[in-house]
């Protein structure tokens, strides 16, 4: 039986329609996917992300252990800021791609995909070993409802006492909502400016209902999963199971700049990824442009010429800029954009252009 995060019973409210999500009950959408995406493009939405998983990391030596534990360099993030990084298995493979927030000197709080909460959870638990620090999972105390869009400063501004100007993109803040406490980020999934409020599990409805009450004036609207995998797409973000797995290391997908080799300290993983990043990965992820409206899917065969060159990752009929867009991992020789290639979609072949990613950036 899936599981349903504390906000389920206002999705219901809302008429949301459900899908099953990593063990999750989660609203895909409420009216129509596109009517979201274009909210979240030219005003907001408001989306449950309460199926993250939270797990605190704390203690005189918290920074050494997620600099031995993860790829990234965690001690040399400040107080209130944030960093984009990845855990990775002994052999460089991904294991998941996370948030991590420095909330003090020795607490961090890091920020796992739904699908991999226990797998990482039971990494940091193994790795803290021989460290003075101490990792709990957080993740049945905490909701966390994001804001994004254009008007997210606006419909924020008017329920907090945050400075928002102040904070800047992934950057954290302790802040009060009409008197709820939340950790208030300026993270977010979409390609938008936006806000991700970590919540006390039980105060996530009141929370959810002060924002609709803010955001009604700006055409703010409740956003499924349908449209945050679309908004993410055209942003050319990455999602673990489609772009990220246990088989890829961060080179073949392009992040590469994740791994901080130069920290002064052993890290796991890191003689496996130093051998691979001193040799051209075969396959690479890519951008790619369609024509027409048949949209390559995840599993779609990449072709050049009649010769079979790579698989879709992720795809779909663009709401924003109006044509297919795909993310793929194609043979290297032909990642190069402008590289004419196609898709085998259903049993025909469509033209698609190797196109540089992200396929949209907000002005």
């Amino acid at each position: 039986m899936s599981k349903e995060t504390s906000l389920h019973g206002v999705h219901k409210g809302l008429g949301a329609l459900f899908t099953d999500f990593a063990g999750w009950s989660m609203p895909i959408r409420y009216s129509s996917e596109l009517a979201e995406h274009k909210a979240v493009r030219e005003t907001a939405g408001l989306f449950d992300l309460s199926h993250m998983a939270e797990i605190e990391v704390t203690g005189p030596q918290a920074a050494d252990t997620l600099d031995f534990a993860l790829v990234g360099n965690l001690s040399g993030v400040k107080p209130g800021r944030a960093r984009y990084t990845m855990i990775c298995d002994e052999n460089g493979g991904v294991l998941d791609d996370l948030v991590v927030y420095r909330l003090a000197d020795e607490k961090f709080l890091v920020v796992a995909n739904a699908g991999n909460a226990a797998v990482v959870a039971e990494a940091l638990a193994e790795r803290v070993s021989g460290f003075d620090a101490v990792v709990e999972n957080k993740s049945e105390d905490v909701a966390l409802i994001a804001v994004q869009g254009p008007k997210a400063v606006e419909i924020l501004g008017a329920v907090t006492d945050a400075d928002l100007g102040a904070l800047k993109y992934y950057a954290s803040v302790p802040a009060v909502v009409k008197g709820h406490d939340v950790l208030l980020a300026r993270t977010g999934y979409t390609g938008e400016d936006g806000f991700e409020l970590y919540v006390p599990a039980g105060e996530a409805p009141a929370v959810w209902r002060i924002l609709t009450e803010a955001g009604e004036p700006h055409g703010l609207l409740p956003a499924g999963l349908a449209c945050r995998d679309t908004l993410r797409l055209e942003a050319g973000m990455p999602l673990y199971g489609n772009e990220l797995s246990l088989q890829l290391s961060p080179f073949e997908a392009g992040l590469g700049r994740v791994v901080k080799f130069e920290k002064p300290n052993d890290f796991v993983g890191k003689a496996a990824l130093e051998e691979l990043s001193k040799k051209d990965v075969p396959r690479v992820r890519v951008g790619l442009k369609g024509s027409g409206r048949r949209a390559p899917r995840h599993g779609y065969t990449v072709l050049s010429g009649e010769t079979e060159i790579g698989e879709v990752t992720s795809g779909a009929l663009s709401p924003t800029l109006g044509y297919p867009i795909a993310m793929a991992y194609v043979d290297r020789e032909h990642a190069e954009p402008g590289t004419e290639l196609s898709v085998d979609i259903r049993g025909r072949i469509e033209p698609v252009e190797v196109v540089a990613l992200p396929f949209y950036s907000r002005a």
